[in-house]
């Protein structure tokens, strides 16, 4: 069977009749548009075109049938609580983290009913069209309305669950028993959605009613509409989304820069900006061809964000931990008797069928560009194979499916490049073989999340988190129970003081912001000079760090390290999570290391390391390094309330610079060569003209790498580094071309200058593109460009190709 799974579909398969389910003489009613709404969102929620005798269809509608049936047969209606283990009734009802949990618990138990209707209405689940269970789900919906969330409830714990997860919940149920409810029971159930997501949750673009959230309370109300029969409604969530397409410049919502941000200072795109995307999907597709179509003609931002900013992010069906906020302290759940671990793989796939959802609005290029993709990204996904996703909803499941089976979509490769989110802090560098991701932080962008008692130790990922994978090799590296095992302290690129800080230290919801404004880079699209003045959370240390993304190799400096705290201050190199055996040879110039656990040294005098099926790592001139291996033990609980205490163990291989108690201007010069081999990495340290350093203190840091024609330095203070001379602080790179011509890639990471003199002492006859920020430029023997006021940029890279002489 490969039909859509449509209502008419449904009657026809379970019993050719309305009445023989007993469903009554409304689901023969004449066909209005309100009934079309409400067939097309039964379609999208239960997913079309799939077979569901053949897997993975047939094992999935079984497993849920399974779920279904343990929910039925645990449900026991009683005061305060639907389900034994749901327990909603707050004996103090506020917004405490104990009213958190009975609120979230009501949802739940709207979810549980939305499970049971799913299973309900799907076929091949054992009990589709199950009279007896149809019976409990509306006794179940009629005892959370008499019991707690109805017109006369005020609302305790978090607002999501009673403005999004419950009524959306709710609502869904509503749709696949629209034939069972009466009249009655469905104004009851649509009074108390009006009660908690009144018309004002939209009247203004502020608070939590913005960027996802904005699109979440969009849907409660169009689906509110739609069971309702209020054009008025349904006319309002379709206005009230456009406030979530432009681009904005502070707060949550798109970027121009392809940031994305939620909660004011957090960078979203893996989470909330998920939900976004996947909901916008959803409502443009309920609402098409019909009299509430979306055509707002800002809504092609959403479509150009598409590969402008979730794509970046995107790499073999992963999205990046760094834009995933506190959703990385989700794995294994205390409330999930499955255990089925999260990780950025199982968070990728909801946006991989998001976008084939979203592509049915988009125009038939950017649908067949998307669809190439998504193909390529499931086919290299040997981690954690999409259509094997213990979690991914089956509709999106089939979306998937269909792009797999569909001959006439190509897959293409990963791009190669590099992408700067100067608005969210972030960078993204992908090279043939691996990708990289950097986390910073600044005044407008969080040290990180903490909130509902998630990410509780999430302190450090802001400062410098260095991520990378490989595209056939670590793509586990931050799924398989990477962070409620790795060292806090000792996560790999930054650079952190080993003062100890409490759990949600800094505050929730991106409270702690360090006091910093030089965060950022300079890129021409393939390189970059990307660096940040890091402040320690709740600390005195002080540093200046500096990554110079290349062609194989991402070279790293730290400089000016500084620290008051009576703690030792570590930079981290590399933090590898090497799984449950930690079985990886460690090689030191040319000597490999113990394999057994626990191990240690100080490796004086290092020139170069190999981690085997990684990568290399060069120590220029040699450095004192402190390498371990460490069987290391943790549970979801540790950094998130709500996770599982189940003990867990990871082997992990760390190397880090250890700048001692209270350093004064310490440094750090190292480089990261990921799929490197031990032969490659031993010849790169070898060549002592591949790399030159020719700064790394507290006022600038630059490197030149000869053979690649690339300069890049971020200076820190106005001065003169090698040939380049800047009047202010800015960050600059250049790459020159063997066919005469370079570019050169400026910005003003700090957002304050009103005019910009850079002097490179090149001979250069012509300049021959600018942008309109150029005020003037002098060629000749040296090369002079005069910059005007950059402080609207954005800490956008400028960039200026000139001719050399």
């Amino acid at each position: 069977m490969t039909t859509p799974w449509s209502r008419r579909g449904f009657l026809t398969v379970c019993s050719g009749t309305a009445v023989a389910l007993g469903l009554g003489t409304r689901a023969l009613a004449a066909t209005d548009e309100f009934a079309t709404l409400r067939a097309r969102w039964r379609t999208l929620t239960l997913g079309e075109g799939f077979d569901p005798t053949a897997d993975p269809f047939k094992s999935r509608l079984a497993d849920l049938g399974t779920t279904a049936s343990q929910y039925r047969a645990t449900m026991a209606p009683a005061t305060g609580s639907l389900w034994p283990d749901l327990v909603y009734a707050d004996p103090d009802p506020d917004t405490d983290q104990e009213s958190y949990g009975y609120s979230g618990n009501m949802n739940t138990s709207y979810t549980r009913l939305s499970t049971l209707a799913q299973a309900y209405s799907q076929p091949g689940t054992g009990l589709t069209g199950d009279p007896g269970l149809r019976a409990a789900i509306v006794a179940g919906l009629d005892h959370l309305h008499d019991d707690v969330y109805n017109a006369g409830q005020t609302r305790y714990g978090n607002w999501y669950n009673w403005q999004i997860g419950a009524p959306q919940a709710l609502l869904d149920t509503c749709v696949l028993l629209y034939d069972a409810l009466s009249a009655a029971q469905l104004a009851d159930y649509l009074a108390a959605v009006d009660h908690f997501v009144p018309d004002s949750a939209v009247a203004s673009y502020s608070g939590t009613s913005t960027g996802a959230n904005r699109v979440d309370l969009c849907r409660v109300l169009a689906l509110r509409g739609v069971l309702g029969a209020s054009a008025a409604k349904v006319a309002l969530a379709r206005g009230a989304l456009s406030p979530v397409y432009p681009y904005v410049t502070s707060g949550d919502g798109l970027y121009a820069d392809g940031s994305f941000v939620q909660h004011t200072t957090v960078p979203y795109t893996g989470s909330y900006g998920s939900v976004m995307l996947g909901g916008l999907g959803l409502l443009f597709a309920l609402l098409a061809g019909s009299t509430w179509a979306v055509t707002d003609p800002n809504r092609q931002i959403v479509f150009d964000s598409v590969e402008h900013a979730w794509a970046p992010f995107l790499y073999n069906g992963l999205v990046m931990d760094g834009v995933a906020g506190r959703a990385i302290s989700r794995g294994l759940t205390a409330a999930d008797p499955k255990q089925i671990q999260q990780d950025d793989h199982l968070r990728g796939h909801p946006i991989l069928a998001s976008i084939v959802l979203l592509g049915q609005g988009a125009s038939t290029a950017e649908s067949t560009r998307w669809r190439a993709l998504v193909k390529g990204w499931m086919q290299r996904d040997y981690y954690s194979a999409p259509l094997a996703d213990p979690v991914l909803s089956l509709p999106h499941l089939a979306r998937l499916k269909a792009v797999q089976d569909d001959g006439s979509v190509t897959a293409v490769a990963e791009p190669t490049g590099h992408r700067l989110f100067p608005s969210m802090e972030r960078a993204t560098h992908r090279r043939p073989g691996w990708a990289a991701s950097l986390s910073m932080a600044d005044k407008r962008i969080t040290y990180y999340e903490t909130g509902n008692g998630e990410n509780l130790r999430g302190w450090h990922t802001g400062s410098g988190m260095l991520y990378w994978w490989g595209d056939t090799f670590a793509n586990g590296q931050y799924s398989d129970a990477f962070w409620p095992t790795v060292d806090p302290y000792r996560l790999p690129g930054t650079t952190a003081s080993r003062k100890a800080l409490a759990d949600a230290a800094g505050g929730d919801w991106g409270a702690s912001k360090p006091d910093v404004n030089w965060v950022g880079g300079a890129t021409d699209g393939q390189r970059a000079a990307v660096g940040q003045y890091l402040k320690g959370l709740q600390s005195t240390l002080v540093a200046k760090k500096s990554w110079f993304f290349l062609d194989d190799t991402v070279v790293c400096l730290g400089a000016g390290i500084g620290c008051t705290d009576g703690t030792a201050v570590e930079t981290t190199v590399e933090n590898r999570n090497l799984g449950p055996t930690g079985g990886a040879p460690f090689t030191v110039d040319g000597t490999v290391e113990p394999a057994s656990y626990p191990w240690s040294a100080t490796l004086t005098g290092a020139k170069w390391a190999h981690i085997g099926g990684h990568g290399g790592y060069v120590f220029p001139g040699g450095a004192a390094v402190r390498a371990l291996r460490e069987a290391r033990e943790g549970s979801w609980s540790t950094i998130n309330k709500g996770g599982s205490t189940t003990v867990l163990n990871r082997k992990y291989l760390t190397m880090y610079v250890d700048h001692g108690t209270d350093p004064v201007n310490a440094s750090y010069a190292y480089l990261l060569l990921p799929g490197a081999t031990a032969a490659g990495t031993r010849a790169r340290a070898a060549d002592p003209n591949w790399l030159t350093v020719l700064a790394n203190t507290d006022s600038q840091q630059g490197v030149l790498v000869r053979s690649l024609g690339f300069t890049g330095v971020n200076f820190w203070f106005g001065g003169t580094v090698g040939t380049l001379t800047a009047s202010d602080p800015c960050c600059v790179m250049i790459s020159e071309s063997d066919d005469g011509t370079a570019v050169i890639a400026v910005s003003d990471p700090m957002r304050m200058r009103t005019s910009l003199t850079l002097t490179w002492r090149r001979a250069v006859t012509a300049v021959t593109s600018a942008p309109g920020t150029l005020a003037s430029a002098a060629t000749g023997a040296a090369l002079t460009l005069s910059f005007g006021d950059l402080t609207g940029m954005a800490g956008a890279s400028q960039r200026v190709t000139v001719r050399l002489g």
